[in-house]
């Protein structure tokens, strides 16, 4: 049964604190649907305060996260929080991209015993940009069943970086585009050091036609409303390339 979806239903932070205080720590868990959720990290660029979303799912047999904490200072504090709150450990951990704000707590979790993913493009692309690695390669577009949860992921082609994939959450219809997909909050396309403007356009195209009805899609940065995000990339893109 597909369970309905509230984008922030409330806010863990180490102990419990007010959603208006929220914003002022450096951990920020939201509960997104059962058993799902996103945790967001932040890094300071350029004298401003940059939130990077990252997601977690709650199984029988253990928490397997979407993506790392971007602050060093919150890998101990993210795995404590989900002990006290799910009485569970983390076991899975896997990058959609190559990016130190999706692998730089990396290191870490294969230090706890936590097994790393990510494709074989991320892998190759951590050992050539010298970024933290995951230690074991995902075979191409996989559905996984854990603990009784499902999700898969899925590679639309290049775009914000060449090996960016995504992940859907099928009970969920929930998807969560990392950086491939920008917030409706962002005013411009964003870091496009490592991008493919031509092809990124087609990837979320492909995104749109395989996941017709999400009912969250969830970027890489900032805020989260429904499944605007996908026409809102392409708009950007569309801005983009017409200055």
């Amino acid at each position: 049964m597909k369970t309905s979806v509230a984008t922030i239903l409330f806010i863990i932070v180490f102990a419990h604190v007010s959603s208006g205080q929220a914003d002022n720590f450096p951990l920020k868990i939201s509960l997104l649907a059962e058993d799902l959720y996103v945790y967001t990290t932040y890094q300071d660029v350029n004298g401003t305060r940059f939130p990077s979303n990252s997601m977690y799912l709650v199984t029988d047999i253990g928490v397997v996260l979407f993506d790392t904490p971007w602050d060093p200072t919150q890998f101990q504090p993210l795995l404590d929080s989900i002990a006290a709150r799910h009485q569970k450990k983390v076991i899975y951990s896997i990058s959609t991209h190559f990016h130190d704000d999706r692998t730089a707590g990396v290191d870490f979790l294969k230090a706890q015993g936590v097994r790393t993913y990510a494709s074989k493009m991320t892998l190759a692309l951590c050992a050539q940009k010298n970024e933290n690695q995951p230690e074991y390669a995902l075979r191409g577009n996989t559905k996984f069943v854990i603990g009784g949860r499902q999700f898969e992921t899925y590679y639309p082609g290049e775009g914000h970086t060449k090996d960016n994939i995504v992940i859907w959450f099928p009970d969920e219809d929930v998807l969560f585009g990392g950086c491939l997909v920008k917030s409706t909050e962002n005013q411009d396309i964003g870091n496009i050091a490592d991008a493919n403007l031509e092809a990124w356009g087609p990837a979320i195209a492909k995104l749109m036609k395989r996941y017709p009805e999400p009912q969250v899609v969830v970027p890489g940065h900032f805020g989260w409303t429904g499944k605007g995000a996908l026409t809102h990339t392409l708009r950007l893109l569309e801005e983009h390339q017409k200055k």
